[in-house]
């Protein structure tokens, strides 16, 4: 296979032209993944991504007509039967429009001030399905939904009827942080196992990534908040 046809396409969206040229640039020098489209909004973001089909879309949260948030929703939040990942990128360091992304279904976060190696992490990691949960600013966050979002309607308690023991041992390994690979080695399962795993656990949980299903283990006090 050829490194065009296996390599992580991309459409970055933002509104300042400066930003957006930038991160696309940086991005598209980086082997293995390509910048198939950029957008100066939601609405121009959203057209891409379903007329693209990228495997992230960078998205910014502020834009004019239709913001990050918005485009976010439309291209992987509930209801969506054909989810694109986005990976949020902001300067704008705010509880409220964090939690309004990762309620949309967003499958990260970073702020713009990242280093480039950190971006480029984030957009592989979220390409391959993993998220990006080993960082400061998703933690926080995490931390805050406990606090100030309980809103799921499966408790704790009903954990171990939704989900099998191995499903449950996932999931909160999950919730550290780990990749497929670290919990297969935790385990001492094959990565395909523990893919298949969670290919049974999302739809249990209603939640259609990675990083939901983190969300969903906070919310529900399945993950201890001190932890």
């Amino acid at each position: 296979m050829s490194e065009v046809a296996s390599a992580v396409r991309v459409v970055v969206a933002d509104d300042q032209p400066l930003v957006r040229m930038g991160l696309a640039t940086m991005l598209a020098t980086e082997p293995g993944i390509e910048v198939v489209g950029q957008a100066a909004d939601g609405g121009t973001a959203v057209e891409l991504a379903h007329a693209l089909r990228p495997d992230v879309v960078c998205m910014d949260i502020r834009m004019p007509g239709k913001d990050g948030i918005t485009a976010t929703r439309e291209l992987c939040g509930p209801g969506v039967d054909d989810p694109i990942p986005v990976l949020i990128l902001t300067t704008f360091d705010v509880d409220e429009y964090l939690f309004g992304a990762l309620e949309a279904g967003a499958s990260g976060f970073l702020l713009k001030d990242a280093e480039p190696a950190t971006l480029i992490e984030a957009v592989r990691s979220v390409a391959a399905g993993h998220g990006m949960l080993a960082n400061a600013l998703t933690r926080r966050v995490l931390r805050e939904v406990v606090t100030r979002r309980r809103t799921q309607p499966v408790t704790a308690a009903r954990a171990s009827e939704l989900l099998t023991a191995r499903e449950l041992d996932i999931v909160l390994l999950l919730a550290q942080g780990m990749s497929n690979d670290e919990i297969a080695r935790e385990l001492f399962l094959e990565v395909s196992t523990v893919k298949s795993h969670l290919a049974r656990v999302m739809p249990k949980l209603g939640v259609k990534s990675r990083l939901q299903a983190v969300v969903w283990a906070y919310q529900n006090g399945v993950v201890d908040v001190g932890g």
